[in-house]
């Protein structure tokens, strides 16, 4: 069975990041040479996406501008010749269809990938999250792992997970495994944001998912829990508890996630990119060091 369809939310405010988040959304901001989105998009190409809808809210439209061809762009730097920035566009050029469609209410995670369901069908699908980046550059195969177990296991759900500090837990939704988790593990219970003691281990949701469509029955069912939204993890323990073949898929050790969800996170993100890139890191290395010193 191969997968060619990702879901990707782009509909929160992004509130942690004002006021850069007032006019511009917080999955364009810059990380290293891209926008946060592209990274997540590139990420999805790789692994053998060809379809991309977007989950999208108010003042977003800079996400679909992004992704649509600019030939005044174009026309520009061949006229003005700076041909040689056009390789810097070549993401236009991939092929990929992209969809968009609005989230009208925010009423959580859960419920913007219900907005999915009319596109998507009857057929698998990717969820990744726009806000974070896994991996850098091309480090990451997470996603094309996670569809290869879901093919392979004949799954309902694979869900990527890292392994978080025990103070962090109660941010994330949390994995309890069927035995001893390995690198790739069935999982028997799934609990959102716990408290440090409640926690059943210290295995994070990692921003990307598989789903058969069976997770939209789920979610139809799920109660709006906190500040009235749907939560995807408590879906997902809908599936579990209902027979549900839901497994987890460790990140590796190269395979950071870098969530672009508030100001440390994101200056660190930033910050790590700037000092990988090929042509200004090592001036970016040496501008800390003098800082620093």
């Amino acid at each position: 069975m191969s997968i060619d369809l990702a879901v990707v939310p782009v509909a929160g405010r992004g509130t942690r990041l004002l006021p850069l988040t007032k006019s511009q959304p917080k999955e364009m901001l810059p990380v290293g040479r891209r926008p946060v989105v592209q990274h997540v998009v590139e990420e999805m190409v790789r692994s053998g996406v060809r379809r991309i809808l977007f989950i999208t809210g108010a003042a977003k439209s800079a996400i679909e501008n992004h992704f649509d061809i600019d030939a005044e762009l174009i026309a520009h730097l061949r006229e003005t010749g700076k041909e040689d920035l056009l390789a810097e566009l070549a993401f236009e050029r991939e092929n990929v269809d992209y969809f968009f469609t609005r989230q009208r209410r925010q009423l959580g995670l859960g419920h913007a990938v219900l907005c999915a369901a009319p596109m998507v069908g009857d057929a698998p699908f990717v969820v990744a999250l726009g806000d974070s980046i896994i991996g850098m550059g091309d480090a990451s195969d997470v996603t094309r792992r996670m569809i290869d177990e879901f093919d392979r296991r004949s799954a309902d759900a694979v869900i990527a997970f890292q392994e978080v500090p025990a103070e962090e837990v109660v941010h994330y939704g949390i994995a309890e495994s069927d035995g001893k988790p390995g690198d790739v593990f069935r999982l028997k219970r799934i609990v959102e944001k716990p408290s440090v003691k409640e926690a059943p281990s210290r295995l994070a949701v990692a921003a990307r998912y598989v789903f058969s469509p069976k997770i939209f029955a789920m979610l139809r069912q799920t109660q709006a829990g906190k500040a009235n939204e749907i939560q995807l993890t408590d879906a997902i323990q809908h599936l579990i508890a209902s027979g549900g073949g839901v497994y987890g898929v460790r990140l590796a050790p190269g395979e950071l996630r870098y969530d672009i969800g508030n100001y440390e996170s994101y200056f660190r993100a930033f910050l790590e990119f700037a000092l990988a890139d090929p042509q200004y890191g090592g001036e970016v290395r040496a501008a800390l060091k003098r800082i620093l010193d």
